[in-house]
């Protein structure tokens, strides 16, 4: 089923089911008023939400409204935790050479997190409001998973079956303000806000498309209208969502509401004939291959004014998550 949160003046906003087809959206407040108060219950809340997703799909939902992603907040509009992984070992890799350094040699081995602001989580048309051009904006796109309680030392397999939902992510980067922060120990300042897609489906909603812990399609963003690249988010991914939920769960449990995401897609170059460009995820990626390629990076990072669109179809052409579009402007 596919999952929203609508804007209603609230810090969470109502719960609804959203058609299969995104055209049609249905109020869930007579089952759970939050997609947090579900997740919470979701043994229980879910085959309710199920059986009205079904009705909505069947043309038989009694209340069903037209759905309007512009209307949407996040999903889970905050959290009970964010974090944000590594699981493309070509996105560092990419960053060190182009620093003229060597990957460290736990790069394919062991997936670098770091936590991010759960409390204020943007809807997938809301503006990206920043004071400085100069902080190197950076779009970043990807996909989240969001899980029930994972038990501390979980296993990845245990961790597997605590899955509920998944998204698509814009985790804005401010690249020139990661590297003094690194140096200080962390990162804060140099990640705002994240974005997500307008709805969140469960993951039998994708087929085959969803399997080893995986969402394999492609994951399309556009600058301006203009493609930055397609990556297959499936591809070149060294560590799923059940690794990485279980690399966090090492020291600590996981509560239901908590989302992980993968960072940036980045997948390797390919050769060879019927090979595709798969292009980039976030501008990082496409300047540290032209400072590796010509010694000095030529694309620019985001201006006031720019439109950001990320959006993943299925085989069919058909829009899965909807659209986050959001536009960047001075705060």
């Amino acid at each position: 089923m596919k999952l929203a949160s609508i804007k209603d003046g609230s810090r969470d906003g109502q719960l609804a089911v959203v058609a299969r087809d995104l055209k049609t959206a249905h109020m869930a407040d007579a089952i759970a008023p939050t997609l947090q108060a579900a997740l919470d219950d979701w043994a229980f809340i879910a085959p309710q939400l199920d059986a009205l997703y079904e009705q909505l799909n069947a043309g038989q939902a009694r209340r069903a409204f037209d759905f309007d992603p512009a209307q949407c907040m996040a999903p889970l509009p905050r959290a009970h935790g964010w974090a944000i992984g590594a699981a493309w070992p070509r996105h560092l890799e990419l960053d060190y050479r182009a620093r003229g350094a060597e990957p460290p040699p736990w790069l394919p081995e062991e997936p670098a997190l770091y936590q991010g602001a759960a409390g204020d989580l943007l809807g997938p048309c809301d503006e990206v409001q920043l004071a400085h051009e100069e902080w190197g904006i950076d779009v970043g796109a990807g996909v989240a998973a969001v899980f029930d309680d994972v038990a501390a030392g979980a296993t990845p397999d245990e961790a597997h079956g605590r899955i509920r939902l998944l998204m698509l992510v814009n985790d804005i980067g401010l690249r020139r303000l990661i590297p003094d922060e690194l140096a200080r120990g962390g990162l804060l300042q140099s990640k705002p806000a994240t974005a997500f897609s307008p709805v969140a489906l469960t993951p039998d909603e994708l087929g085959d498309a969803w399997r080893g812990g995986k969402l394999h399609l492609r994951l399309k963003c556009s600058l301006n209208g203009n493609v930055l690249g397609q990556p297959d988010a499936g591809a070149d991914m060294a560590f799923n969502f059940p690794q990485l939920a279980a690399h966090l769960c090492k020291t600590r449990r996981l509560r239901a509401g908590s989302i992980v995401g993968a960072g940036p897609v980045s997948n390797r170059e390919k050769s060879g004939r019927g090979a595709v460009a798969a292009g980039d995820a976030c501008l990082l990626d496409a300047r540290n291959r032209e400072t590796i390629a010509d010694g000095e990076a030529s694309t620019p990072f985001l201006r006031f004014g720019d439109t950001v669109r990320i959006e993943m179809l299925d085989e069919k052409g058909k829009s899965v998550f909807g659209a986050i579009e959001q536009k960047i402007v001075k705060l």
